[in-house]
């Protein structure tokens, strides 16, 4: 039997929006903006990307920069867009046991967003 792989994009996991504010949440746990930038392009592409543009008043190819991980989107830019899904942007005090919690998964949720692309193993039947 032959293995193959495939790009993992978190995209195709975003189905809800339960499901999309608990990723954007995990993201903003992190406190670093490429997480979070890299976080909100995935939800873009899980969403339709070019209604995303046209609700913003960001041209596609800006959207799709500043969402990149690689692009530093102005706050601006990032309140359109949770505002364009739905979502909002919220401040909250962070209680030590949280700031602890947070430290602990921003290593794996850093890394994992950082990164390139995964790939995830589909097995082919023969």
């Amino acid at each position: 039997m032959a293995e193959t792989f495939t790009r993992f994009d978190a995209a195709e996991y975003l189905t809800s929006p339960e499901v999309i504010a608990a990723y954007l949440e995990e993201a903003a746990a992190t406190g670093e903006a490429a997480v979070i930038a890299r976080a909100l392009g995935a939800v873009a592409r899980a969403r339709n990307f070019s209604e995303l543009a046209r609700e913003t008043g960001v041209t596609r190819a800006g959207l799709h920069k500043a969402l990149s991980g690689e692009g530093n989107p102005s706050f601006d830019t990032v309140v359109k867009v949770g505002r364009a899904l739905g979502m909002r942007v919220r401040f909250e005090a962070v209680e030590p046991q949280k700031v602890e919690r947070a430290r602990r998964a921003k290593t794996a949720t850093v890394a994992a967003l950082r990164s390139k692309p995964a790939a995830k193993r589909t097995d082919r039947g023969g």
